[in-house]
């Protein structure tokens, strides 16, 4: 039994899978392993060709994982991306793509407001609105991310709840259901309640859509009573319910639509009509009334099968006048089916005499009754003994031309023989016939017990004779009739028989024969009496259940589904035992599917009833009816009452699930079953794996593998051949490498078939390294690769220079099948030509003709090819008498090679009459061959043979094709001709031929080159009304022209309408027009031309961005020159030296030193070589806003970048430092270099001569100073002044003068933070 704490839950939920435990080994080196080289070695011609496995299946486990863990680019592939820890920087960067514009803006922002993000979810949304959610689904995550970021990282921010609705309105979209959860639970938190209900709608049928019910109901009990979701959503939700049998949750749904005021018109009559019936079957028989009348009133016609479900609910409760009202009320008459069952539970409940008048009420409300309804009155009449009463049932029929049922005369004939009538009976079962109602056994067994109980006993002897003439019993003719009728009636040979009284006075006898002999009865009487009496009313209403019974017991099921249609047919009930027995017979035979589905669905609310194997089968029916949902359904009660699932039943599930691409089922389905050890049917584990791959789930596929490999080892070759061709076909090659040398590892030998087809499919991934590796791998084993395989690797491996291998191969192959020589020599020679070894290929050549093997055309084809290819034009000439004295035809490749040839040795006419041999060969391909000689004339520079081709095909009425007017367009432009090309290209077009892009740029470019703008512009033109896309090159043409005639305007117009006609390629480049632009004076232009690119998908170059930043400070527009400067750096562009000291130069002239400084910093820390000038900008700006501290810093940094200090800034240094010093003279004795020595620490006993000689030294060094204005710019004079400085300062002091410098810096800084 399933422990407790699995539930329902785990169907909701995905669950994680984890495979065995076992830890993945390492890989050992072997010979065998697939990505081992091997070394030469004999091979046996004896191959093993069967699979061979390690004893012990246990050796499989853990393969799975293995597997998973070695190619998890296959496996881990989820769209959920973890934003958590991203900078903004990051999250901008990966939505930039889509909104740059605004992305560009936020970059620089430290803290943004509620405005801006606002903005960039509009700009957001909108631009999604065009390209489409679906492909931007990962970049909403982004935006998730920026929205988060905000919340969380700006303090006091708060969004604005257009904010939060956008952001809400874009996650459900792209489905990040739980995401919007978050969301509105925070809006909600925070006391604000989104006004429109539809993104709570779209999260509800989103939750819906993935099958996640229990979420979807929280969201809508959640706004339930404030917010009115939409009709669609409320229809979508309820159709889930109903098809779940939520029948509380779907009456509430639909109570609140209908107290919202929908027209339920709008919703699918199905699902409504669902409601309905689901509160009929939980006894709700009131509020299914309610929406009948709900129905009526919005004038929907409720099918037949809904209002019997309430006419069956009154009937249970036995309010029959409820139900009269009801049908007065929606002014509609009962089907005969419900009027059936409400007759007949009014007889079985009150009576004949309390049914009748409501019969009478039914027939004024339009009812008609049929025979059923009339039997039915005849048999509860004659059961109440109210023999005349259902003779004027009988009456009534007949006059209304029906024809009583078998079972209605059955009834009338039991009735007679209980009155005592037993004269009559004969009358009515002659009638019977008479009316051709053929009587069945019943009706003879019905006969015989009124004739025994009456004593009649000739008369049960006759009828006994007219069963045998039936054929219904068999009747000897030495067997007494009357016997034989008693064993009819149930009783035993001789348990009853018929003795004459003997005895004086008759004291025995009964009755008299016709002779007058008294005779009696040697039975039980009681008994005797007490059988006929039941057979006798037990016939008069019928009995289907018991008839049900033994059919079920004789295995006659579709005997029992027969009577199962009867027994509703005449007004009765499917009672829970019944329904038992059915499903039991019936999940016995595992064929009646059908059968059992449309029983249960009469009785659903009956299911959580039965018992663990009956719901095992029944679930397993569902499946096999593609009915899933309602499998799931019985699964889920099973699992509420801890009952065992069996494999059959999840295996049916997934199946299902796989059918109907419902992955997030499927998922959560196959955890379930990975938890309770299921292993699928051996029959059943193909159609598994190809579904499982159908819907591309890898590693589902991968797991089922390995549970197969376990349990049912024999399966191992033909599952592992299956799942490794599934593997080729999807491209997986890199899996069924892994699979196949874990199965090496684990003692499994695999045979031929599975090496060629992992080489099969790495040769149609051109993978062919990794194919030759497998083929060592395969020939260390002493496998041969097949035919097939080997002729296709030959030539790649003389292509890959492997000719020895080739050959190698090649003699593998002749040992197991020496047939297959010309096959193998084929590839030999192809490969030999492909790779230029010609020498080798001939040789080849000249082995078969010794062999006497006659080489085919193709052979000689593959010569003529190799030996075009080392320009050998002798040999060529030589191969071509030989094919032409074999009357072998020339291939187009081979044509194309020599006419390459020739023509490249200047031997056109040569060319031309090998065209006119080829003709003669190959009049199909006539067009192709003139088209190959065109195509190489044109390098040659002779147009006029070009032109004489033309003429010839012309002659000849050959058309010109698509391929023909794309060489000539092309080679015209190659010559140099482009009016002629041009000429061309519109006679191409006029013919409704789409030209390549290639012979597009080439005639657009050769215009342009040739100062044809405007005929440039009119094939553009051209192109734009057929909706071409005009491609980076055929753009930058076109404008790069028209801005050289200063036709800027018409440039932009341009541009605008290649966007506005959606006529840009994916892969766009504008980075000259970006320059262009820029150098045009508008930026602007540039700008859009980059955010086209960037909305592409494709980065500018750095150069691009440089251009623009130089613009915009041209212009001075530093913010954006800055912005753009950010978004560089962000994207990993490297800005130029001149970028860099623009943009320091700008800011500085704009009073934005510390700015300046940050970015000259920025350029130490990415390695920038910051240079003199871009120094000296910050620092005289700093010298000018006396910032001595930040002076001092930068000169030494600039010192330490290799660059000297000029005089002007040794100067101002000095100078200001001085001029600060002298506001503290009036209150010091001290000098200005006193001062600063004493306040740099030189003022103990050690530095006292120099503090004695300070005074006078503080004399002459201002003197110096004051007198110090006339020698600026006078680089000599300043060179004499800075010594004259040194000369003051006495030999000690010198000797500290590297201490002290540092001593200053540290005080110029103090003091500068003081200020």
């Amino acid at each position: 039994m399933r422990g407790s704490t699995t539930t329902i839950a785990l169907y909701n939920e995905l669950l994680q899978v984890l495979s065995t435990s076992s830890l993945h080994k390492p890989h050992i080196k072997q010979v065998g392993s697939l990505h081992s080289l091997f070394s030469s070695q004999s091979y046996s011609t004896t191959q093993n060709t069967n699979t061979q496995v390690d004893s012990s299946p246990n050796c499989f486990k853990g393969i799975a994982q293995s597997v998973i863990l070695r190619c998890p680019q296959y496996f881990d592939k989820s769209k959920v991306q973890n934003f958590a820890d991203a900078s903004l920087k990051d999250l901008l960067l990966e939505i930039s793509g889509l909104v740059p514009q605004l992305t560009r803006r936020l970059r620089r922002v430290s803290e943004p407001k509620p405005e801006d993000v606002l903005e960039l979810l509009l700009g957001f949304e909108l631009q999604c609105g065009k390209v489409g959610f679906e492909f931007d689904a990962r970049k909403v995550e982004s935006l998730w991310g920026v929205f988060k970021w905000v919340s969380e990282k700006v303090e006091g921010f708060k969004h604005k709840p257009q904010s939060c609705e956008v952001m809400a309105s874009m996650l459900v979209r792209v489905g990040l259901l739980r995401e919007v959860e978050v969301l509105l639970s925070t809006m909600e938190s925070q006391g604000v309640l989104l006004g429109s209900g539809e993104i709570y709608s779209d999260l509800i049928e989103g939750y819906v859509g993935d099958g996640e019910l229990d979420r979807a109901i929280a969201v809508y009990d959640r706004i339930r009573g404030r917010v009115v979701p939409s009709l669609q959503c409320c229809g979508v939700l309820l159709d889930q319910l109903v098809g779940m049998k939520k029948t509380q949750l779907a009456f509430r749904v639909c109570s609140d639509m209908v107290e919202m005021g929908f027209d339920l018109r709008d919703v699918k009559k199905a699902t409504f009509e669902g409601v309905i019936r689901l509160l009929c079957r939980d006894g709700k028989i009131q509020e299914a009334r309610d929406f009948v009348k709900e129905a009526v009133a919005f004038e929907i016609k409720l099918s037949n099968l809904v209002l019997n479900e309430v006419a069956y609910g009154y009937c249970e409760k036995k309010d029959f006048d409820d139900l009269m009202s009801f049908y007065a009320e929606i002014k509609c008459a009962p089907e005969v089916v419900a009027g059936n069952r409400v007759m007949h539970s009014l007889c079985s409940h009150f009576g004949t005499r309390r049914a009748e008048p409501y019969l009478q009420e039914l027939e004024l409300l339009g009812f008609n009754p049929d025979e059923v309804t009339f039997g039915i009155m005849i048999g509860w009449s004659c059961r109440e003994r109210k023999l005349k009463r259902a003779f004027l049932y009988l009456s009534e029929m007949l006059r209304r031309h029906l024809n009583p049922h078998v079972c209605t005369y059955n009834a009338l004939i039991s009735g007679i023989f209980m009155e005592g009538m037993w004269k009559h009976a004969g009358e009515v079962f002659a009638e019977m016939v008479d009316r051709g109602t053929t009587p069945d056994l019943s009706t003879f067994r019905f006969l015989l017990a009124g004739y025994c109980k009456a004593r009649q006993f000739d008369e049960a002897k006759r009828i006994v004779f007219v069963m045998a003439s039936h054929g219904l019993i068999q009747l000897s003719s030495d067997e007494d009739p009357l016997t034989k009728a008693f064993m009819v009636l149930g009783f035993k040979p001789l348990a009853v028989t018929l003795k004459r009284d003997n005895d004086v006075g008759f004291a025995k006898t009964e009755f008299y024969d016709n002779l007058g002999n008294g005779l009696y009865l040697d039975t039980d009487l009681d008994e005797y009496e007490k059988r006929m009496t039941g057979i006798l009313e037990g016939c008069m209403v019928p009995d289907y259940y018991s008839l049900m019974k033994k059919e079920c017991a004789r295995g006659n099921l579709k005997g029992a589904m027969v009577l199962a249609d009867e027994m509703i047919r005449w007004g009765q009930d499917l009672s829970l035992s019944m329904i038992f027995d059915l499903l039991k017979g019936l999940s016995a035979s595992h064929l009646h599917t059908k059968e059992i589905t449309s029983i249960v669905d009469k009785k659903l609310h009956l299911v959580n009833q039965l018992d663990q194997e009956t719901l095992n089968f029944l679930a397993q029916a569902y499946g096999k009816k593609g009915l899933t949902y309602n499998t799931r359904i019985v699964v889920n009660g099973m699992i509420e009452r801890h009952l065992k699932i069996n494999n059959e039943t999840y295996t049916a599930l997934v199946k299902g699930f796989c059918k109907k691409g419902n992955l997030r089922e499927l998922n959560a389905c196959w955890n379930l079953a990975q938890i309770d050890g299921w292993l699928p049917r051996r029959e059943d584990c193909k159609a598994l794996i190809e579904s499982l791959f159908s819907h591309k789930m890898l590693r589902e596929a991968v797991q089922l593998l390995e549970s197969i490999l376990i349990s049912y080892p024999d399966l191992m070759s033909d599952m592992c051949h299956m799942i490794l061709d599934k593997l080729f076909v999807t491209g997986c090659t890199g899996i069924a490498s892994t699979l196949l040398e874990e199965l090496e590892q684990r003692g499994s030998i695999l045979d031929q078939m599975a090496y060629n087809s992992l080489i099969r499919g790495l040769c149609k991934e051109k993978n062919f390294l990794v194919a030759f590796t497998v083929l060592d791998s395969m020939l260390a084993k002493n496998f041969a690769p097949c035919l097939d395989v080997t002729v296709q690797l030959i030539p790649r491996l003389c292509k890959a220079n492997r000719f020895g291998k080739a050959v190698h191969l090649k003699e593998i192959s002749l040992r197991e099948k020496s047939s297959f020589s010309l096959s193998l020599d084929h590839a030999l020679i192809e490969g030999c030509c492909i790779s230029g070894k010609v020498t080798e290929a001939t040789t080849l050549l000249q082995n078969m003709l010794l062999k006497g093997i006659h080489p085919d055309a193709e052979i000689y084809n593959f010569l003529v090819q190799g030996f075009c290819k080392v320009n050998d034009l002798k040999k060529v000439w030589e191969l071509l008498c030989v094919i032409t004295r074999k009357s072998s035809n020339i291939s187009l490749s081979t044509y194309r090679n020599m006419v390459g040839l020739m023509c490249l040795e200047g031997r056109v006419f040569h060319a031309w009459n090998l065209t006119e041999l080829m003709i003669g060969q190959n009049d199909p391909h006539e067009l192709s061959i003139y088209n190959i000689l065109i195509f190489y004339i044109f390098p040659t520079g002779n147009t006029l043979l070009v032109k004489k081709v033309v003429e010839r095909l012309q002659d000849k009425k050959l058309l010109l094709d698509e391929v023909a007017y794309n060489f000539l367009v092309y080679g015209f432009c190659r010559c140099k001709e482009v009016l002629s090309a041009v000429d061309h290209l519109y006679t191409m077009i006029s013919k409704d031929f789409r030209p390549s892009n290639r012979i597009l740029r080439k005639v657009i470019i050769g215009l342009c080159d040739m100062g044809e703008i405007e005929k440039a512009s009119e094939l553009s033109r051209q192109m734009e009304l057929r909706g071409w896309i005009h491609d980076s090159i055929i753009q930058n043409a076109i404008v790069e022209g028209l801005l050289s005639h200063s036709t800027v305007q018409e440039a932009e117009n341009f541009l605008d309408r290649m966007v506005e006609k959606c006529l840009i390629p994916e892969n766009v480049n504008y980075d000259n027009l970006i320059k262009l632009f820029c150098s045009y004076g508008g930026p602007v232009k540039a700008v859009s031309l980059l955010d086209i690119m960037l909305k592409k998908g494709n980065v500018p170059d750095s150069t691009s961005y440089d251009s623009l930043i130089s613009s915009f400070c041209a212009l001075d527009n530093l913010e954006q020159a800055m912005d753009f400067h950010a978004e560089m750096l962000d994207r990993n562009l490297k800005p130029s030296i001149g970028t860099w000291d623009i943009l320091v130069h700008n800011l500085c002239q704009y009073g934005k030193t510390a700015e300046a400084e940050r970015l000259l910093k920025s350029m130490v820390c990415a390695g920038e070589r910051v240079t003199r000038k871009i120094y000296l900008s910050v620092i005289n700006r700093y010298r000018s806003e006396n910032n001595l501290g930040k002076v001092s810093e930068l000169m030494q940094a600039m010192q330490q970048s290799g660059y000297e200090p000029d005089f002007e800034s040794h100067w101002s240094l000095i100078r200001n430092l001085r001029l600060s010093s002298d506001k503290d003279n009036a209150n010091s004795s001290k000098g200005f270099l006193s001062k600063l020595l004493s306040a740099s620490g030189f003022s103990g006993q050690k530095y006292s001569k120099a503090k004695q000689g300070a005074t006078h030294r503080d004399a002459q060094m201002d003197q110096m100073v004051e007198g110090s204005e006339h020698l600026r710019g006078d680089q000599g004079n300043e060179k004499n002044f800075l010594h004259g400085i040194e000369d003051v300062v006495d030999l000690e002091f010198l000797q500290w003068k590297q201490r002290a410098n540092v001593v200053v810096r540290e005080k110029l800084k103090e003091v500068t933070t003081n200020d």
